[in-house]
């Protein structure tokens, strides 16, 4: 892993993306969206305060157990004066997340215990199919693939 000297206070964006094992092309995107923020030189070169290895840090972490990058932006918009996010804040933000992760993770589990329930089906509208008609919500008209062209007619 590339070493960065602690007197170097601005990275690069190859610097930022060597550090933090983040592309380029995701750090222009993250940058996009408003998660993290770089200045630009007179050349029109980006550089990012050395802070933002943590907010990309933050980031990943983020994603990598499931929340939307919406969701995160939201939380670091929380911080004050876009400040990095510490220990105290992962700690604070993922409980917040806890509920969501475990809706996400029971789903999940229904989802692959029925899964077999679909093979062979083909068109995945069977009367009690999990995958896309939860809860038989559409049981009332009917099973099959014939629904969706039901549907479309009757619409109009």
């Amino acid at each position: 892993m590339p070493q960065i000297s602690h007197a170097v206070q601005e990275l690069t964006v190859g610097q930022l993306a060597a550090r933090s094992g983040a592309a380029v092309s995701a750090l222009h995107f993250y940058e996009a969206k408003g998660l993290i923020s770089s200045r630009r030189t007179a050349g029109n070169q980006r550089r990012f305060d050395r802070d933002a290895l943590r907010r990309v840090a933050f980031i990943r972490a983020a994603q990598r157990v499931g929340i939307p990058l919406a969701t995160i932006r939201e939380a670091l918009a929380e911080l004050p004066d876009e400040r990095t996010p510490n220990r105290s804040d992962w700690a604070r933000l993922s409980e917040l997340w806890r509920e969501e992760l475990d809706q996400r993770i029971e789903q999940l589990g229904r989802l692959r215990d029925h899964l077999d329930d679909c093979i062979g089906c083909g068109c995945l509208s069977l009367e009690s199919c999990v995958l896309s008609n939860p809860d038989d919500r559409v049981g009332q008209y009917g099973c099959g693939s014939r629904l969706l062209v039901e549907r479309r007619a009757a619409d109009s």
